[in-house]
């Protein structure tokens, strides 16, 4: 009796330390992990590991075959499911290619910030930086891998294969039976350990995925706080935190912003007194729009993307002055064009080369009055200027790059 209490205390003990180890020296992945409570689960149904998004369940004697630098990844990878909310994604697919798909997804992540993995682990180089979304189509029909873990948020929909961990023997298809129960909500008393969790509701998917959303966000700050982010971690976490509203909700909402009616306290001439009194000011914006014609963005998008603005210059009265640049400005722009005039793409301007955006911001700071918002409509790879303009900078981004400074919002 002494000697089982005295493995499960050193068992606690190593999860507890790998936790603490995960808090200080990798803040955004430790803050997750804390979120997951530790539950020692039956081992008739948890072989190795398994979250529902809301706990860490393990089985004591695997725990004790992991190193400890093992552990500090089981820990995460856990956790990272929960964060990237793998249990409300799944949609249509199939659950095992999804289960799949999802280890595959947040594997090379961990390794690339220098976590070693557990036995079993599934890593590929080919599927670095890529979403569980984008590997799902990958992943072969009745795939015989299985993943290290069980992911136990959702319902399996027929067993696979005969792995020894996620859906075979021992994992969650095996607890299905004719009542739909299974064996959730039981357990063995003498293994001790607690019971399987049945699989989350549309409404706990919901209501966990807000939740989840609010830690990760939480979690990126801290660790941007602490100077601890780096890698490609960090390229996940700027991917996920883009702006998720749809990008015409977004542009409407800066737009109206810039062009907000209000009082104006400005000194008047001499020949209209000495006294000082508020005005409103209603007049129009001036925005510039700039387009990267390089190649990678098509016509059909550039029209897409004018007609939205379109529909937005009217109501805040803006005056739009259109560029258009790949390496250099097109020869024949800018075209400008007043609140009550339509917008139309010139039917012939050079482009296909490659991509500097620092011409428009050169054309922007020769003018003696700066613009009231600047919009860049592009992918984002190319030249950008080495500073900031002193004006606000929107960029509507086609892809997955990173900006340097302004605002960015995800085309999708």
């Amino acid at each position: 009796m002494n000697s089982n209490l005295s493995k499960s205390d050193a068992v606690e003990d190593k999860l507890v330390a790998a936790r603490t180890w995960l808090i200080i020296d990798k803040p955004f992945l430790g803050a997750l992990v804390l979120r997951l409570p530790l539950v020692e689960a039956n081992p008739k149904w948890c072989k190795t590991t398994a979250t529902d998004a809301r706990s860490f369940y393990y089985n004591r004697r695997y725990i004790e075959t992991l190193s400890f630098e093992q552990t500090k990844f089981i820990l995460a990878h856990e956790a990272l499911h929960c964060a990237l909310s793998h249990f409300a994604r799944r949609e249509h697919r199939d659950k095992h290619r999804w289960d799949l798909a999802c280890d595959f997804a947040i594997n090379p992540l961990l390794t690339a910030d220098g976590l070693k993995p557990a036995p079993d682990a599934l890593i590929l180089d080919a599927y670095r930086d890529m979403t569980a979304e984008e590997i799902y189509p990958c992943i072969q029909e009745n795939a015989d891998e299985e993943p290290m873990d069980q992911h136990i948020y959702d319902q399996e929909d027929k067993p696979h294969g005969t792995g020894k961990h996620g859906g075979g023997e021992g994992g969650q298809g095996d607890n299905d039976t004719d009542d739909g129960g299974g064996s959730h909500g039981e357990a063995d008393s003498q293994a001790g350990g607690a019971p399987q969790p049945p699989p989350l509701s549309a409404p706990e998917r919901e209501s966990l995925g807000k939740q989840w959303q609010q830690r990760f966000a939480s979690a990126a700050q801290q660790a941007l706080q602490a100077g601890k982010l780096g890698g490609s971690i960090a390229r996940m976490v700027d991917h996920l935190l883009q702006p998720q509203l749809p990008w015409r909700t977004l542009l409407a909402h800066y737009m109206t912003r810039s062009a907000r009616d209000d009082y104006s306290f400005a000194h008047p001439s001499r020949r209209e007194g000495a006294a000082i009194l508020p005005g409103m000011r209603s007049q129009h914006i001036d925005l510039i729009v700039a387009l990267d014609t390089s190649g990678s963005v098509t016509d059909e998008e550039m029209r897409e993307f004018l007609s939205e603005i379109n529909a937005i210059k009217g109501q805040v009265g803006a005056r739009i002055t259109l560029h258009a640049c790949d390496e250099q400005l097109a020869q024949d722009g800018p075209w400008t064009f007043e609140p009550w005039e339509e917008i139309a793409l010139p039917e012939n301007f050079q482009g296909g080369g490659g991509t500097r955006f620092t011409p428009v911001f050169e054309w922007a700071e020769t003018h003696d009055r700066p613009p009231n918002l600047l919009l860049y409509f592009t992918d984002a790879k190319g030249e950008f200027p080495p500073r900031e303009p002193s004006f606000p900078v929107i960029w509507l981004v086609k892809g997955k790059e990173k900006v340097p400074w302004g605002q960015r919002i995800q085309l999708n």
